[in-house]
């Protein structure tokens, strides 16, 4: 294994005993250290990381941004190692996407919002929606997070609800308002009389008994935000699921309740979301 290959393995390891995944991570850093050691290159200076970037003909800008994200990191990493790494600033390849400015979803917005996903179809159908989207406004849970939510996962006993598949492998208990509570008894009774033996293990589930997914729920959002006229504020603050997260976290923080925000969202730092 070469010097760079070697760094890279470093870096990932390290990386990964912090929690992160990084599956493509480490997919395009090794593409792009091959790029380099084709190259007869031992470092990383600051014109590397834009040329390997622009190699495909038709990459889209957001996918360069991240290519860059991602090598200026390893570069980081790198520097500690090789005083002669240059690390590439940021903004080094112009066009990137904007990053999108929370929408707040006020009580009626989130009512309208509510009011469409109970005209879909199937009596299954608007009681999954309509709880997911409750569920998120209320907890302000990550929407991997609510999809991922198994059955067991609710302690109806003790009004919690577990999540378990949080981001960096983190656990943590969600303690649930009597009214939340009520709404997942019934949609559960619902649920268990379309399925009485569970296609899944999955607490909410699709019209077909199985988990949902993810990028359904995300198309089905923007279909009831159309048409509870919901509209984009502006380029860069358009309706999205991950914005009940936001509007969670801003109405929390506006009743002082700093220290119980943090763990409810299951982050260190409130200040990004």
């Amino acid at each position: 294994m070469s010097g760079l290959g070697e760094a890279l393995a470093g870096y990932l390891e390290l990386r990964r005993s912090l929690g992160f995944t990084l599956a493509r991570d480490a997919r395009l850093l090794e593409q792009f250290v091959s790029y380099r050691e084709e190259r007869g290159a031992s470092t990383v200076t600051v014109s590397d990381a834009p040329a390997w970037a622009t190699l495909p003909p038709d990459a889209s800008p957001g996918w360069l941004r991240v290519w860059m994200q991602v090598v200026r990191g390893f570069a980081a990493y790198l520097r500690t190692l090789d005083p002669a790494t240059e690390v590439p600033p940021a903004g080094l390849l112009p066009g990137g996407p904007r990053r999108a400015v929370p929408y707040l979803y006020s009580p009626a917005d989130i009512a309208a919002l509510s009011a469409q996903a109970y005209r879909l179809k199937t009596p299954l159908r608007r009681a999954t929606i309509t709880t997911l989207i409750g569920l998120r406004a209320v907890t302000g849970m990550r929407g991997g997070e609510v999809v991922a939510l198994d059955d067991e996962d609710l302690d109806t006993g003790r009004g919690l609800l577990l999540v378990r598949h949080a981001k960096l492998g983190r656990h943590r208990l969600l303690p649930l308002h009597p009214s939340t509570l009520a709404a997942l008894r019934a949609y559960r009774q619902l649920r268990d009389q379309h399925f009485p033996r569970p296609v899944s293990d999955a607490l909410l589930v699709s019209q077909a008994g199985t988990r949902l997914l993810y990028y359904n729920v995300g198309q089905t959002f923007a279909k009831l935000a159309r048409r509870a006229g919901l509209s984009a504020r502006s380029g860069a603050c358009r309706p999205r699921p991950h914005d009940l997260r936001h509007s969670f976290a801003v109405a929390t923080l506006l009743t002082g309740a700093v220290t119980a925000l943090r763990s409810r969202l299951g982050c260190r730092c409130c200040r990004p979301t």
